[in-house]
């Protein structure tokens, strides 16, 4: 796939190492930013429900409120990408994050948090669509393990923001002190990537826009998105919950059982780095998803068992991990991606987290807290079932597919 770039040259042959390498350092520690955020409010569910006097069913609507934001960030993300400075939009995004999480745990009312997840949601959306988009333009057709890498440092946030709430409410009995702690290493960052030039603005031609935007392989790779990150961001966000519910564990047992999902999680992005250069990525979905479907019956059917429940967490996380990444580069390697098409990822990405953590938390008090690895292990064998009509659709529509390819052979960029 082809690109004007504004300066009238490809800017990804004419930067210099140097430079390649400063920005994918500001996109990896943005990454990491964005991870710590999402790991940091399912340990914290509780602490958020009693600091606004509300029940479980009513403090899941924060997901809701958080993954709007993010559906208008990833479409608002789409649009300015191709018109504006990346690095300008990423440190704003940046900025704001950081003002956010200094007032979570300050405030006392249920719908002013929902307000306030929603803007953060926006920056996150921008900086998802942000860091993908500007990879890609900034490695071209290498971007494969760098893209592997990008999402393994969002999992590398997850994972230690966890650990930082287990270490604050046991030092200091509530979760202010994490919230800020995680908020003071995101303003430093906002400021130092204004500070790094950014890749040229390149926008698609109309031939690539005809090619990269073929409406039923979007929808199809969308509603595949929908169900591996809905699980993701469901099992990140409740198996604290869950497990101290079902008293398979204490409090401070259960963050580290949410670190242990996160941590798999970017064990699981750092495998898929060196394993992106050799095995396809079809085969990795494949693989992947057939992980997610073991590990929730593995889960479901240990309903009573520690044991079985840290398991299931972790092949989840492992098999979960590169599935986000993976899905990129195979939809490139296929079709070819612009930003546009990206946000379309995001968004369905974005629906699944503000649909299944809102859902689960409707009926987890009244049906049980079993209700919840039930619905992520439908929608785990949902998601492979789509998996196979997409891999079906591109071996008898194109001459080639991310399982046919040889795992070195990429369309250009």
């Amino acid at each position: 796939m082809t690109f004007r770039d504004t300066a009238g040259m490809d800017n990804s042959s004419t930067d210099t190492k140097r430079g390649r390498i400063l920005k994918t350092a500001a996109y990896y520690l943005s990454f990491i930013t964005f991870g710590t955020i999402i790991g940091v409010i399912g340990p914290t569910l509780p602490e958020l429900a009693g600091q606004t006097g509300t029940k479980l069913s009513q403090i899941s609507y924060l997901f809701t409120g958080h993954s709007l934001g993010y559906l208008a960030g990833s479409l608002l993300g789409g649009q300015l990408f191709d018109r504006a400075r990346g690095h300008a939009l990423i440190g704003s995004a940046l900025g704001i994050m950081a003002s956010i999480m200094m007032l979570i745990p300050l405030v006392p009312l249920l719908w002013l948090l929902i307000g306030i997840l929603f803007i953060i949601g926006i920056a996150e959306g921008v900086l998802d669509v942000g860091g993908n988009v500007l990879l890609v333009r900034v490695h071209g057709d290498r971007v494969g393990p760098y893209m592997n890498a990008l999402h393994f440092f969002f999992g590398f946030g997850a994972l230690i923001a966890p650990m930082v709430v287990a270490k604050v409410m046991a030092l200091y009995g509530d979760i202010t002190w994490a919230y800020w702690f995680l908020a003071f290493f995101m303003f430093p960052l906002s400021v130092l990537i204004f500070q790094v030039k950014g890749p040229a603005i390149r926008r698609p031609s109309h031939s690539d826009d005809s090619r990269g935007e073929n409406r039923l392989m979007v929808l199809l790779i969308t509603i595949f998105f929908f169900t591996h990150v809905g699980v993701e961001i469901s099992y990140g966000g409740w198996i604290y919950t869950y497990a101290v519910t079902l008293g398979l564990a204490t409090e401070i047992s259960a963050a580290y059982l949410t670190s242990a999902f996160w941590g798999a999680l970017t064990l699981g992005r750092l495998l898929s780095v060196p394993i992106s250069m050799r095995l396809k990525p079809g085969s990795m979905l494949v693989i992947n998803m057939t992980g997610c479907v073991v590990a929730g019956i593995i889960v479901l059917s240990g309903t009573r068992s520690v044991h079985a429940t840290w398991a299931g967490t972790v092949i989840m996380g492992m098999s979960i991990g590169p599935l986000f990444a993976t899905s990129i580069n195979f939809a490139d390697r296929n079709m070819g991606i612009t930003s546009r098409v990206t946000s379309w990822f995001l968004i369905g990405g974005g629906t699944a987290g503000m649909f299944f953590p809102w859902f689960i938390g409707q009926f987890f008090e009244s049906r049980g807290p079993v209700f919840m690895p039930v619905v992520l292990l439908i929608t785990s064998a949902a998601g492979m079932i789509i998996l196979s009509c997409i891999i079906v659709f591109f071996s008898r529509n194109r001459n080639r597919s991310g399982f046919l390819e040889k795992p070195g052979k990429r369309h250009s960029v």
